[in-house]
Order: C-alpha cells, then sequence, then structure tokens
C-alpha cells in the first residue's frame, strides 16, 4: 500500500432520527499526510471522539468517503469485510490510559499485536525492543506495568500503537494523566515517531 496517510471527504455521523436526530458529525473533510501530526481541538461534545471511533473504524459514519493510503475502506458503507484486521495492522491507537496488560511485561505488551497479526515471535519481540529503545525506556524492557512510571507507561503504549507499523496513528487525549512537563515529552515523541515513521498522527486534545 502507498503510505499517502489518511483522507477523509464529507463525513457525517448522526444519531437518531427526525425531530431527535443529533449530527454529531456534518460534512467533514480533511487529509493527513504521512509523517504529519493533527491536532482535533474543541470543547467536550464538539465530536472529537465521535470523528476519531469513525478514523477507527470503531463506528460507522453516516456518510461520507475515507481512504487509508490508495485504498477507499468507507463509502457510505464499509468497504473492507474485516474490520478487526484493518484495526489491528493498519491502524494505531494510543488512548488516554495506556491499558497495558497487567500480567506482561513492557516488551510483551508491545509484541502481542504483531505476534496476533502472525509475525513470528522473535520479529515481534524485536520490533518491540527496537520501539523501546527509541523512545527511551529500553531499560524497563521487562518491566511489569506496575512497576512503570505514569510516563513510561504512556511510552509503552504509544510503542503497542506503533509496533505494527500502521499508515496512521490515533491518539485520544494522550496527554491527559500527566503533568504538562511529560506531556510535552509525549508530544515531542509523537512527533519524532511521525517524521521517522512517515506515519499520519490525529492527536485529540483539549489542550
Amino acid at each position: 500500500m502507498s503510505r499517502k496517510g489518511i483522507r477523509i471527504e464529507g463525513i457525517s455521523k448522526i444519531y437518531g432520527e427526525g425531530s431527535t436526530a443529533v449530527h454529531a458529525l456534518k460534512d467533514v473533510t480533511m487529509l493527513v499526510a504521512p509523517g504529519e501530526v493533527v491536532g482535533l481541538i474543541g470543547p467536550s461534545g464538539s465530536g472529537k471522539s465521535t470523528l476519531l471511533k469513525c478514523l477507527g473504524a470503531v463506528i460507522e459514519p453516516t456518510a461520507g468517503r475515507m481512504t487509508l493510503g490508495e485504498e477507499v475502506i468507507y463509502d457510505n458503507g464499509w468497504k473492507v469485510r474485516d474490520l478487526r484486521a484493518l484495526r489491528r495492522d493498519k491502524i494505531g491507537f494510543v488512548f488516554q490510559a495506556p491499558y497495558l496488560i497487567p500480567f506482561l511485561d513492557a516488551t510483551d505488551n508491545i509484541a502481542l499485536l504483531p505476534m496476533l497479526a502472525g509475525v513470528p515471535n522473535a520479529e515481534a519481540r524485536a520490533r518491540a525492543l527496537e520501539l523501546l529503545t527509541a523512545l527511551d525506556v529500553q531499560h524497563r524492557a521487562q518491566a511489569m506495568p506496575s512497576q512503570l512510571s505514569g510516563g513510561e507507561q504512556q511510552r509503552v503504549s504509544i510503542a503497542r500503537g506503533l509496533v505494527n507499523r500502521p499508515p496512521v496513528i490515533l491518539a485520544d487525549e494522550p496527554t491527559a494523566p500527566l503533568d504538562s512537563e511529560r506531556a510535552m515529552a509525549v508530544v515531542r515523541i509523537l512527533n519524532d515517531m511521525a517524521r521517522k515513521l512517515e506515519t499520519a498522527i490525529i492527536v485529540v486534545t483539549h489542550d
């Protein structure tokens, strides 16, 4: 697949019908290119999280068109049969909370996704260690989540989002649980990773 980022055209999302219908999204169009980080900024209820869920194939838009690389994934209906495989292989997620598996160490939390995608264990763990090194937490590779600081947990979460080398990363309030210094560090990491891996990154934030 050509890594041409993600493009959405005329995306709308309506909840309900008739007089009770709520237009969460109305005719949204945007392009995020490889290596670019775009912030979605707005108050609660403005549709940021709804848009992120549509982009992540978590919920279905009401209308519009979405293209990932050169593949049309939605055109007034899903064009991809296996949405789980799409989310696993082509869309990386970074959440407000790290959601690390408590009984797996940092390396295995990251390596699990490529293993589920059929990548050999040794290669999956090598990818995990490469990302931990890039994020400057390689010394915590064998630490359990309970042994990691908040900032370290978020870096492991970022590595997990990147490990399958997706063309797009969706980050939902990734700095919310962090203090200002750690939040800025996460922003710098996302920018660095976008450039190094030519990944399009979309960040939802109130800041």
